[in-house]
Parts: structure tokens; C-alpha cells; sequence
């Protein structure tokens, strides 16, 4: 695969604030600790890209980076268990949501699952609400190193079976999937071009 040139853009805490150009956006959404900053890195080969914290819910804003001046990564804040106040944790859905709600260049989502956990309600709404608009799902599941091929096997089959999309298991620590999500992805921008 070609060399990746990808530059952070800015932390965004209002829709108001987000770039406006046309550039598609390819949004990464989970549950807080399931690896996303640690995805990013590894896809664009730059270790300090996004922060990567042992104490979930350190994304608290929409994070942009640049991907060969053709597109955008979009860095989601993680829902789920953070140990932030209510508060907070509503002032995020709402960002979350008008982000995915508002934008006329999200091209699609890469949706991120632990594969020791079970698929949760948070996630199975997030899932049940990009089907219904349509909206293109990479569905990874992180950490598959830490799980035998059998396990992982049988947790993208559960996907399949229950939302009818393909699942790419991936690892930090071996590289796998890296290039089965690149592929994705390029799909997902080429099909737009």
C-alpha cells in the first residue's frame, strides 16, 4: 500500500465549528476503550496521531484528520461507561448526533466492536440507526488478537446474521485487517467520486 500522509485538523466542540469544505468524511464511532485512537494510528502509520489513553472517554470533541488531501477521518467521541458527569456524557450524544444527522459528506461510518464484548444497546442503536438512513457501515472488530480464529469467527458471523453486515477482526499488536479496512474505505470514497 502507498505511504499515507495524514495531518490532524482541529477538535471541534459544536457542529458550528466543524470544516466545511466538500472532502468526504469517514466517521470512527464506539464505545469509550474500544481502540479507536489506536486504529487510527496504525491505518495512517503514525503512532501519536490520535491519543491513545488506558482511561476511556478521553475523546470528548470531533476530531478531523486529513488523509492524502483527499478525505477526512472523523474521531468520534466513545460512548458508553466514561467516568464523566451526565451531564457531559449528553452534551457528547448531542455533538454525536447532529454530526452524523447534519452532514451532507459522510460518505460512511467505521463502527467499532471489542470482540470480547457483546454487541451493546448503544451500539445495536447506532447500527439499527445508519441502516435505516442508509448510511455505509465498516463494522471492525478490534482486539481479535486477544480471542482464538474460532471465537472471532463466530462473532462475525453474529453480525452478519443479526444486521446482515461484514465484519473486518482486527489487531494493533499484528497488523490484521489493516488492509481488508484501507480497502473499505477507498471503496467507500471511490464510490462517491
Amino acid at each position: 500500500m502507498k505511504k499515507i500522509n495524514c495531518q490532524f485538523i482541529g477538535s471541534f466542540y459544536s457542529y458550528d465549528q466543524l470544516p466545511r469544505d466538500r472532502r468526504p468524511q469517514i466517521a470512527f464511532a464506539g464505545r469509550s476503550n474500544v481502540g479507536k485512537s489506536s486504529l487510527l494510528n496504525e491505518l495512517t502509520g503514525q503512532k501519536k496521531l490520535a491519543k491513545v489513553s488506558q482511561t476511556p472517554g478521553k475523546t470528548r470533541s470531533i476530531n478531523f484528520f486529513l488523509v492524502n488531501d483527499r478525505f477526512y477521518f472523523v474521531d468520534l467521541p466513545g460512548y458508553g461507561y466514561a467516568k464523566v458527569s451526565k451531564k457531559e456524557r449528553l452534551s457528547w450524544g448531542k455533538l454525536i448526533e447532529n454530526y452524523l444527522e447534519k452532514s451532507e459528506n459522510l460518505y460512511g461510518l467505521i463502527l467499532l466492536l471489542d470482540c470480547r464484548r457483546e454487541v451493546t444497546e448503544g451500539d445495536h442503536q447506532l447500527i439499527s440507526w445508519l441502516l435505516e438512513r442508509k448510511i455505509p457501515a465498516i463494522i471492525v472488530i478490534t482486539k481479535a488478537d486477544k480471542l482464538n480464529k474460532d471465537k472471532v469467527n463466530r462473532k462475525r458471523h453474529q453480525i452478519k446474521e443479526n444486521y446482515d453486515l461484514t465484519a473486518i477482526p482486527f489487531s494493533v499488536i499484528s497488523g490484521m485487517g489493516k488492509k481488508e479496512i484501507w480497502n473499505a474505505i477507498f471503496d467507500l470514497v471511490a464510490d462517491k467520486n
